[in-house]
């Protein structure tokens, strides 16, 4: 097939799993929630959509230099753009299914750097367990600053997943940490039961290689630096909210720590549905509520803020999905060197020198 055909197949795709995952985002809404997201969307302040629009990159940004920190003790050097565009892209591909973006940027990375793919997915467990924990004493951080407003709100909310019917929460880890504990165990009997099975060498070289990964950060050559990207990044999720208020004009009052309220609660709609679905304002609505903002505002809120941050995503994902193959597209010179390398037999060139 001729390759300018190709190629302009290939962006038509793309820019084809655009518009896919716009109508995947809205075809779950009804017909209250695209009144109330088309409502937010007539009365808010475009003007501040830009800043949000920076903002939101910035942190994108800052994660993707995070990133490569992780990956200096593997000896890795990724180009920042690189790295940068494979962060895009596996938000975007977290749109539609979740947790897919984790293992596509890992993918994509691999594949235009040259990379081994399972020491990056180590990297990516030992930044996703990381952001975890941050966001964990994110929460203690907000109750502190207002236990007397959302200590009781956040416990009212996180009770259920303690206390709810059956199995309790410390059961379920405990279930996990055996089936892990299993694994290890398997695989330990067949590194050594085995060794010389062609298989269990493949298996043993992966989990040699996570294992290589996960432990990256204990081998960081530029802590102060992790730590301060990592500060960045949840002060810039932090000001889209806390500029978002000023949008509309039954949030404007609103101050930073309502802010820091509700960059709590949408942060567990991200993770409980793809790219906060539903979730989203539903959450923002209900940690609204505690600052005595009526509910339709604080749902047109959500929305607003849920079509802004979704579509960040769905454009420059998009955008990089198509820039990344062009970037990284070799020159003529390379070209004609790895053209010729393939075709010289190992003994011609012996002879020829």
């Amino acid at each position: 097939m001729n390759k300018k055909l190709v190629s302009v197949l290939q962006y038509l795709l793309v820019f084809g799993l655009g518009i896919f995952l716009i109508w995947w985002q809205l075809r779950s809404l009804n017909t209250e929630q695209k009144a109330a997201f088309a409502s937010s969307l007539e009365d808010a302040n475009f003007w501040l959509v830009i800043p949000i629009v920076f903002m939101a990159l910035a942190s994108h940004l800052s994660r993707a230099l995070r990133w490569k920190l992780l990956m200096e003790p593997l000896g890795f050097h990724p180009k920042t753009s690189n790295t940068f565009f494979t962060i895009l892209i596996g938000y975007l591909a977290n749109t539609a299914i979740p947790r897919l973006g984790e293992v596509l940027k890992c993918t994509f990375l691999a594949r235009y750097e040259k990379l081994p793919i399972d020491k990056l997915v180590g990297t990516m467990v030992v930044e996703r367990v990381f952001d975890m924990v941050c966001y964990f004493l994110f929460i203690l951080i907000t109750v502190a600053m207002q236990v007397e407003v959302v200590g009781d709100f956040i416990w009212q909310m996180v009770k259920p997943v303690f206390s709810g019917s059956g199995s309790s929460v410390f059961f379920k880890l405990g279930i996990v940490l055996l089936l892990l504990l299993l694994i290890y165990a398997f695989l330990r009997f067949l590194f050594r039961t085995f060794p010389h099975n062609r298989i269990v060498k493949k298996l043993q070289l992966f989990y040699s290689h996570l294992w290589e990964g996960l432990i990256s950060i204990k081998n960081l050559k530029r802590r102060r630096d992790f730590i301060l990207h990592t500060l960045f990044i949840w002060a810039m999720y932090l000001l889209q909210i806390y500029l978002g208020f000023f949008a509309m004009e039954g949030t404007s009052n609103l101050g930073i720590r309502a802010a820091f309220s509700v960059l709590t609660l949408v942060t567990l709609a991200m993770i409980l549905t793809p790219g906060g679905i539903g979730s989203f304002p539903v959450f923002v609505a209900k940690t609204l509520g505690i600052y005595a903002i009526a509910s339709p505002v604080g749902i047109a809120f959500g929305w607003l803020m849920w079509g802004i941050t979704t579509g960040i995503i769905l454009v420059f994902g998009s955008l990089c999905l198509f820039l990344i193959p062009i970037i990284n597209k070799p020159s003529k010179h390379e070209s004609v060197i790895e053209h010729s390398g393939q075709n010289i037999q190992p003994g011609r060139a012996a002879k020829e020198n």
